[in-house]
């Protein structure tokens, strides 16, 4: 109970600083976790200060934890602590994607820092600008024109009432209803070459909760595949499972993208073979009535 009341006692001590404070000590905490240590001189450089300034940061910080940080006066430098606990909060999946793509939000040092850490190029990277107009349209709720290039009919003008952009692991969507074949459907956006913003009235039928297949969550149960897997603890490791057993909820217009991402077994008696399968999906009932399911490795409807 006590660690607690501590936490949200620094928690509000953090909320009271300002901007510039918050992201001093961030970085502070972010190369105490990731590097192990830092500077003062390392401050001064990165925020173009003082090394009084720096050395006042430092002692604010070791005030709010202070059995995160010890001071080496030999070496000059602030080292990580064995209790080190991180002062501010990391998201794993931001954490990581930030990592990978020397992406920083201001807060941290990952342009700093050059962390051993690397993703594969993106193949498909949609124009920005093409985005920035969707975007517009969906907070606005307004109809689009499209220009849109599609493997069977080349390209063509549609009108949709874009609602959600989505990443499905391999590629960017926009999802919303389409006038010309009156349902909602998921466009890729590399293929979107014209976006047009409509100043049409969007009436009910076409807005976003009457996408059930959005709206629809999903209970998946995903389990080490009981063929193709040796050691089922690894894979279990792999995604955290408990107990075996990993359980997420998905919207329906989503659950294909998933299954075929991580290449899940949807196949009754789990039947499909190779090393690339290495999750079953144990309850495949749950998928029934969705779209977008043909994707899905193994799935056919009875």
């Amino acid at each position: 109970m006590s660690s607690l009341i501590e936490s949200k006692e620094k928690a509000a001590d953090i909320a009271n600083l300002n901007f510039a404070q918050k992201q001093r000590l961030s970085f502070i905490d972010f190369s105490l976790l990731f590097k192990g240590q830092i500077t003062r001189k390392e401050l001064t450089s990165k925020f173009e200060m003082g090394m009084a300034n720096a050395t006042r940061d430092l002692a604010l910080y070791k005030d709010l934890a202070p059995l995160n940080i010890e001071f080496d006066q030999k070496e000059r430098t602030y080292f990580q602590a064995k209790s080190f606990k991180p002062l501010f909060n990391y998201d794993a999946r931001q954490t990581m994607a930030k990592l990978s793509n020397k992406i920083s939000d201001g807060f941290d040092g990952v342009l700093d820092i050059p962390f051993p850490v690397d993703a594969p190029h993106q193949l498909n990277v949609p124009d920005i600008f093409i985005v920035a107009k969707i975007v517009q349209a969906i907070l606005r709720q307004k109809p689009i024109s499209i220009i849109y290039t599609s493997l069977s009919s080349g390209s063509k003008a549609r009108e949709i009432i874009p609602h959600t952009i989505i990443d499905n692991g391999l590629r960017w969507h926009v999802r919303g209803f389409d006038r010309k074949t009156q349902s909602f459907r998921d466009f890729v956006l590399t293929r979107i070459t014209k976006v047009t913003i409509k100043n049409s009235t969007v009436i009910e039928c076409e807005s976003k909760l009457e996408d059930h297949q959005w709206i629809r969550i999903m209970p998946l149960e995903l389990v080490p595949h009981p063929k193709n897997i040796k050691h089922p603890t690894a894979i279990a490791l792999d995604y955290g499972m408990d107990n075996g057993s990993l359980e997420i909820n998905i919207r329906a217009a989503m659950a294909g993208y998933l299954l075929r991402r991580w290449n899940v077994d949807c196949t009754e008696e789990a039947s499909l073979q190779g090393s690339e399968y290495q999750l079953w999906l144990k309850n495949r009932q749950t998928l029934y009535g969705a779209d977008n399911l043909s994707i899905a490795p193994g799935y056919t409807e009875k």
